[in-house]
This record gives structure tokens, sequence and C-alpha cells, in this order.
């Protein structure tokens, strides 16, 4: 028997990127429905609204269910015209304006923009100068720059290191270099030259010996990169280079990139505030 089939729609007048996480959040906690998305941002006018319910209530008529909508709209008539859709509307932000307005003694600004918006161009331009050093001391490249970093993730090739050091850029404005473990580094227990003026900025990365062969078997099928025996040394050896140097780590095997990177906030004590 196949699984329930919902359409769902996450509507917003910006990017919908705050609606989109809290409809997956929620909807994960149903495994049994297989939920169809449609993410329509930048909603911003009567034409564009206009052409969000059609879509809506057609896709009522041809499914024999109700849609189920998450919308962030600022715009009060266009709060008040979507939620006369013929469909389950959830509006996102209303549900909490009320408790905060009550709660800080404040009207709330309705403003959009301000949750993913350049609303605060010195820190927009901070997190892009961050995604910037990401890239450039990707994988090893320019050394030189490590002084800057907020953090140094290490870990053998593929085990998430260049994901998490652009998510940790684009989301908190952290410096983050990353350095590959290869087998030149395991010839003793010290650390890589270049890496011992920052072994206070560490954080290792690690994963599951047979799930990085079949990452690296996809990325070069039958090399000798990729043979299970290889991923089991490198991976044992840089689990045993962490030890040694009493160096923070997180199993990347299987967690996402957020949650890759939520951990090593929290073992490394790093606190930054969340970026727009």
């Amino acid at each position: 028997m196949g699984l329930e089939k919902r359409s769902v729609f996450v509507v917003s007048d910006r990017t919908g990127l705050t609606a989109e996480e809290l409809a997956r959040s929620l909807l994960t906690q149903f495994p049994l429905v297989h939920f169809v998305t449609t993410v329509l941002p930048f909603v911003d006018s009567d034409d564009k609204l206009k052409d969000v319910l059609r879509q809506i209530n057609e896709s009522s008529a041809s499914d024999g269910s109700r849609p189920i909508v998450f919308f962030t709209f600022v715009n009060a008539d266009y709060r008040k015209q979507i939620d006369q859709a013929n469909a389950l509307v959830i509006d996102v932000f209303s549900s909490f304006m009320g408790l905060l307005s009550r709660e800080l003694n404040l009207v709330p600004s309705w403003q959009p923009g301000y949750s993913h918006g350049v609303t605060d161009p010195l820190r927009y331009n901070s997190r892009i100068d961050a995604v910037h050093f990401a890239m450039d001391c990707d994988d090893g490249v320019n050394p030189d720059a490590y002084d800057q970093a907020d953090m140094i993730l290490v870990g053998v090739s593929r085990s998430g290191k260049t994901p998490t050091c652009v998510y940790l850029a684009m989301h908190f404005g952290l410096y983050c270099a990353n350095y590959p473990l290869t087998d030149d580094d395991f010839l003793d227990d010290g650390l890589p030259p270049v890496l011992q003026p920052y072994r206070d900025r560490l954080f290792g990365l690690t994963i599951d010996s047979r799930r990085l062969h079949e990452i690296r078997e996809k990325r070069r099928p039958g090399s000798a990169y990729a043979k299970l025996a290889q991923c089991q040394f490198e991976v044992r050896r840089a689990e045993g280079l962490y030890r040694h140097h009493g160096i923070a780590t997180s199993d990347t095997s299987g967690i996402s990139v957020e949650e890759i990177a939520t951990t090593a906030l929290q073992q490394s004590g790093i606190r930054r505030e969340l970026l727009g």
C-alpha cells in the first residue's frame, strides 16, 4: 500500500526559508504521508498572490484533499486573502507575534525581509566574507590564513568538512578552514606541523569506514582511495590522532550538516549570534 499523498505550499513575500524550514520540521513527524512541496517565494504583488491562490485551489480540486499551506506575509490584506484558500492555512508568524508582543509590550514592525534580508549591511558583509574565507581555506589551501580562523575542521577526505565550513560561515559568520588528513599525516602521532600553532581551534570529524567507502566509491569507483581497507586505515588513524591530542570530534556518518555544525559549536564553546 502506497503512502498517502498531500500537497504542501510554502508561500512568502520574501525567500520563504523560515516557513520552509518550519514546514519541513513539522512534516517529518508524519512519515506515513508523502508530502509534495511547492515553494513560492517573493509573492509581493496582487497578481502573484492571485496566481498562488489559483495554484492552491487547483491542487485542492485535483488531489481530492486540502493542500497544507505555510505562509509568511507582513501584508495584512494578503494574510486575509490566503486564509480564504481551500486549504489548511498556517500563518507561521502570527501564531507567535501576539505572545511576543504582549510579553515585550511592543508592537511588531511587520517589515518584510528582516529574517533573511540585508537589514544590517555590516552583519551581511561579515557573512559573505566568512563564506569567501571558507572557500579560500578549503581542503588545506592557504594555511597562512589560519590565524584568522575561528575553527579549523580536521578529517579524512569526504568526511563532511567543506559543507560544514560553508554552513557555519553562512549561518553564523564564522571563519572556518578545513584540513584533510592524508597518509603522510599518519606517519607518527604528532599533529601536522601546519596545525600545531592552532591546537585550540581544531575540531575533528570522523565517519564510519563503511559509509566512507560508499561515498568514495561513488566519487572514484574501484580506486585505491575508495577501498574499504584504506578507509578503515584512515579513520582508525584519524581517531587515534584526535584521542592523542584531546581534539573534540563529531561522527558525521548518519547526521546532517546542520547537526554536525551544531555539535561543533556546542563542543568548541564558540558562541556567535545567528545571522539573518
